[in-house]
């Protein structure tokens, strides 16, 4: 028996966009069960009574998307006692590791050099088409698994955003949900209570000027045309949805009925 979460968003001090799925529609009348499918920042820095609230969510397994050089910066999960925690990292640990450095510790030239004149938001484009194309594997292993009952689940990366916001909207989809309700779920991480806090090395006021943080805005916004251009390379490389989770994720139709029944009305 799953518990309900409260009507009113919990304020976590530690977590940063926690949320609770449920109440999307699907295509076809249902909606999304509250109460089974919750998503957030990391919870390396919950607190005593963040943990608490989590613990009563009766939890069965949380999925961290986090690779290893997030949780050398960020630090590892709390720990929820029976909860399992699976981490399956969707993007190599090595991968921009020199880029992430220069966002923490450049100096205005640097970011310049990396992010100016649409560079930012064409990195995050190129990540959000690399993830669905190259990382079928994790997602095929989160919908087996929400199906085979790891129900209720959390889905969580760094910031709750990215490969959280992909690995949440690719579940919605393999539930039928309207679209346009997962472009909207997906832009609630913009919210001023649920954004990443952005970490510079610097403390003097320079570090966080009005014209660094416009250069680091596509790295920590939430922007339609990101989940957009996901969701076109579904089209552009499978046909469509039914042809990816099919192929791509090799969810046959009664796994996917099965996926429905845990976390649908």
């Amino acid at each position: 028996m799953t518990q309900q979460v409260p009507s009113t968003e919990p304020e976590l001090a530690g977590v940063r966009n926690f949320r609770d799925v449920g109440g999307l529609p699907t295509v076809d009348g249902r909606r999304v069960r509250h109460g089974v499918l919750f998503r957030s920042g990391h919870l390396a820095h919950a607190t005593a009574e963040d943990a608490a609230f989590l613990s009563s969510l009766g939890l069965h397994t949380i999925f961290d998307f986090r690779n290893a050089a997030d949780q050398r910066l960020e630090g590892p999960d709390v720990e929820l006692p029976g909860v399992r925690n699976v981490n399956l990292p969707l993007s190599d640990p090595a991968d921009g590791a020199e880029f992430w450095k220069m966002v923490r510790d450049g100096d205005l030239e640097q970011l310049r050099s990396i992010l100016a004149d649409g560079k930012g938001a064409d990195r995050m484009i190129a990540s959000y088409r690399m993830i669905i194309t190259q990382r079928t594997a994790e997602h095929s292993r989160v919908l087996h698994e929400i199906a085979g009952d790891s129900v209720p689940t959390l889905m969580h990366c760094a910031a709750g955003k990215d490969r959280a916001g992909l690995s949440v909207a690719v579940t919605l989809l393999a539930l039928g949900v309207e679209r346009d309700a997962i472009v909207a779920d997906y832009l609630e991480s913009n919210a001023k209570h649920r954004r990443y806090r952005v970490h510079r090395s610097s403390t003097a006021a320079s570090a966080y000027c009005p014209e660094v943080m416009e250069l680091l805005s596509p790295l920590f916004d939430a922007r339609a045309e990101y989940l957009t251009a996901a969701l076109e390379t579904i089209e552009e490389t499978w046909g469509g949805v039914d042809a990816y989770l099919e192929r791509g994720l090799r969810l046959a139709p009664e796994t996917r009925e099965r996926l429905r029944d845990r976390l649908l009305d």
